[in-house]
C-alpha cells in the first residue's frame, strides 16, 4: 500500500509541474511542448509500475513496465521479425497500393460525375463493413502469407483515402477556376497548378488517417491465419499461453511503428503544404 500512496504523490507532483509549464509564459516554446508530454508519459509508467507492484497484480492480468521492458530486450530478434512481416510486408505494401489506387480513382471520380453518383455511395457502404467480417474472407482468397494482410489493408485505407481526395479536388472555387481560364490554362494545367495543390491538405489528411488503419488492418488479419510470424499472430499465440508480457511487448512495437509512420507522413505534409495556414508558425 505504501507504493500506491507513493504513486499518488508522484502523480500529484507531476500534475502540478505540467500545469505550471502549460500556463507559463514559455508554454508555446518548442522545449515546453516537448517536455510536457515526456513528463506525462514518464509519470504514467512510474505510477503503473508502483501500483501494479504495490497491489500485487498478477502478471496474467497486467505486467509492470519493467517486466515488459525486459521481455522487449530479450525477445528483440523475434519482435523484429514480427515487425517486418506485419508492418513492412503487410501494412506498408497495402498502404501504398490502397492509397495510390484511391488517389488515381478520385481523379476519375472528380472528372466524371456519373462515377461520383454511382461509386461513392457504394464506397460508403463497403467502408462501413466490419473488418472483422471481411478479413477472414480475404485471408481465404489470398492465402495465409502477407499478401492477404496487404489486401485487408487495401480495403481499409482505400475508401477513406478516396473520400478525402475527392473532397480536396472539389475544394477550388468558381472564381479560381475562371482565373485559370483567363490564363488560357488547359484542363491538365489547371489540375496541376490549381486543383491538385488545393487538394493536398485533404490528401495528407487521408494519408495520416490511413497510417493507423493500415497497421490495425494488418494485425487484425493475422488473427485469422498467418505463418508463424507477425504481430497479430504473436499476440494471439501469447494470449493463449498467458504470456501477457510478450503481448505488451508487441503492443509497444505496434505503437512505436504507428507513431513513427504517422510522424513521417506529417513531416512530408509540412514540406509539401508549407503554404497552407495550418502549417504556418
Amino acid at each position: 500500500m505504501t507504493l500506491v500512496i507513493f504513486a499518488f504523490v508522484i502523480w500529484l507532483v507531476a500534475w502540478r509541474v505540467n500545469v505550471a509549464l502549460a500556463n507559463s509564459a514559455a508554454s508555446e516554446t518548442r522545449l515546453v511542448k516537448l517536455v510536457v508530454p515526456i513528463i506525462f508519459g514518464f509519470t504514467i509508467l512510474v505510477v503503473w509500475e508502483l501500483v501494479v507492484r504495490g497491489l500485487n497484480v498478477p502478471l496474467v492480468i497486467l505486467p509492470p513496465p519493467s517486466i515488459i521492458a525486459d521481455t522487449f530486450s530479450a525477445k528483440l530478434p523475434i519482435l523484429w521479425k514480427d515487425f517486418v512481416q506485419t508492418f513492412v510486408k503487410g501494412a506498408l505494401s497495402g498502404y501504398l497500393i490502397g492509397c495510390t489506387a484511391a488517389i488515381a480513382l478520385a481523379i476519375l471520380v472528380e472528372r466524371f460525375d456519373f462515377l461520383r453518383r454511382g461509386l461513392l455511395p457504394v464506397g460508403n457502404f463497403l467502408a462501413a463493413l466490419p473488418i472483422i467480417g471481411t478479413a477472414p474472407i480475404l485471408v481465404m482468397w489470398f492465402g495465409f502469407d502477407w499478401h492477404s494482410k496487404a489486401a485487408v489493408v487495401v480495403v481499409m485505407v482505400f475508401f477513406p483515402m478516396l473520400v478525402n481526395t475527392v473532397a480536396g479536388l472539389s475544394e477550388t472555387t468558381a472564381m479560381q477556376r475562371d482565373l485559370m481560364k483567363t490564363y488560357s490554362a488547359d484542363p491538365w494545367q489547371a489540375f496541376i497548378k490549381l486543383r491538385l495543390p488545393a487538394a493536398m491538405p485533404f490528401i495528407f489528411n487521408g494519408l495520416k488517417i490511413s497510417t493507423t488503419l493500415a497497421l490495425i488492418g494488418a494485425i487484425v488479419a493475422e488473427f485469422f491465419g498467418s505463418p508463424t510470424l507477425g504481430m497479430g499472430f504473436r499476440i494471439s499465440a501469447s494470449i493463449g499461453q498467458l504470456a501477457l508480457d510478450m503481448v505488451w511487448a508487441e503492443i509497444v512495437v505496434a505503437a512505436i511503428a504507428g507513431s513513427a509512420f504517422y510522424g513521417i507522413v506529417a513531416i512530408i505534409e509540412k514540406g509539401v503544404t508549407f503554404w497552407h495556414p495550418s502549417q504556418r508558425g
